[in-house]
């Protein structure tokens, strides 16, 4: 390992290594879940289930209805691994999820397994209970579309795509040259108008890191499409099929990247383009910098979802020693075991086998959400555009 490129910042280190050792214990454990419909005289044809990370996720999931006795609903899931669970009730879609009482979204339900567990929960109520609410818009003036429908020709379809300029940029005798940053789910970065699950709020916060004296950079958004899943993902997966991983990057690299550099004013070189992203994100944004090191030279990689990516550590073993640049790698505790141990095992091998600096981040309070990647932007982007990095930060909680 290369010690003196590494930088670690872990809240929780004790935790972590129970964490990463539980992934190889055999013990399973029953999670047996009760819940109660407040509201219970409405949708009573309806069947309830249970969604979460330990179904993929899926609303509709028939092997995961609730058993309805009287007006309690029940349910017993087996054989789970001691890790962190999250879930939701649904009625068979996302559009009929359970809600609060008074019609607000809710977090997810969470449990840390350590045992046969029993838990109990209340439905309030369900989300096609109340009309939609209004969405506001909240891109700040700097934010703008530099096209609705921008051509991808590796991939022969058209994609939004957003930019912010930093304040200053317009002013007629600024002939100032500014980093990149592309960063996926550009629905996601700026607006809560067109965020599925609240935005980052990148502009935002830019502005007040530069109003408070760091160092200005544009960042271009680039929308997700209905195939996100193969897009964002260079190998193929048994759920979602092919990867078009590599195609996606070709589009930054050799179609997106130069037509920003011509119409923008930026700073081509590789130290300044920065690339980030979140959970399919955080892949796709680590992959572009081992695949193109002399085009990305900077990566957040938030989240990664690296367990739809089984061929991350051979092209890991095989590319790293051409990548260089810096790496922040940041997962919650909270997202469960397996996935902080994929992150770590990624981010070692990489710092074993290349120059890269590498920051690494276990918030041990934090979800898989935008609310926990907008709380760890302003430290990405100080540590991505500053200067001094040959260190070691190990903190307990």
């Amino acid at each position: 390992m290369k010690i003196q490129n590494r930088l670690y910042v872990n809240f929780c280190f004790a935790a972590l290594l129970v964490i990463t050792g539980i992934t190889t214990h055999a013990q399973v454990y029953t999670l047996s879940i009760r819940a109660k419909v407040i509201r219970s005289y409405e949708h009573t044809n309806d069947s309830i289930f249970i969604a979460g990370n330990f179904n993929e996720w899926n609303p509709g999931n028939p092997e995961y209805i609730l058993i309805k006795t009287g007006d309690v609903y029940s349910i017993t899931i087996p054989n789970l691994k001691e890790d962190v669970y999250q879930f939701k009730f649904t009625r068979g879609d996302w559009s009929k999820a359970e809600v609060s009482y008074t019609g607000d979204m809710i977090e997810n339900h969470l449990v840390k397994l350590s045992s046969d567990s029993t838990l109990e929960y209340t439905i309030g109520a369900w989300q096609d209970d109340y009309p939609a609410k209004e969405k506001l818009h909240t891109a700040s003036a700097h934010v703008s579309i530099i096209d609705t429908a921008f051509f991808m020709p590796q991939l022969n379809r058209t994609r939004r795509v957003w930019i912010y300029l930093p304040e200053g940029y317009a002013k007629a005798k600024n002939k100032k040259r500014y980093p990149v940053m592309y960063m996926h789910d550009g629905q996601n970065v700026f607006d809560n108008y067109t965020s599925g699950y609240g935005e980052w709020g990148v502009d935002e916060c830019l502005d007040t890191l530069l109003a408070n004296g760091e160092p200005p950079c544009i960042v271009v958004g680039i929308d997700c499409g209905p195939k996100r899943f193969n897009e964002y993902n260079p190998f193929y997966f048994e759920k979602f099929g092919e990867g078009e991983g590599d195609k996606y990057v070709a589009f930054l690299a050799n179609t997106l990247k130069p037509f920003i550099d011509k119409h923008y004013r930026t700073l081509k070189d590789k130290d300044n383009t920065i690339i980030a992203g979140s959970s399919m994100g955080g892949l796709i944004s680590y992959y572009a910098m081992l695949t193109y090191p002399n085009v990305f030279g900077k990566a957040g990689v938030f989240s990664p979802a690296f367990w739809t990516a089984p061929g991350i550590d051979q092209v890991t073993d095989s590319l790293a020693s051409k990548t260089n640049g810096k790496i922040f790698f940041y997962m919650g505790e909270l997202e469960g075991g397996t996935y902080v141990a994929d992150m770590q095992r990624v981010a070692d091998n990489i710092g074993r086998r290349s120059d890269a600096i590498i920051y690494t981040v276990i918030d041990p309070l934090s979800r898989h959400n935008e609310q926990a990647w907008r709380k760890w932007f302003a430290e990405f982007y100080r540590w991505t555009m500053g200067e001094n990095f040959n260190k070691q930060v190990k903190l307990e909680k």
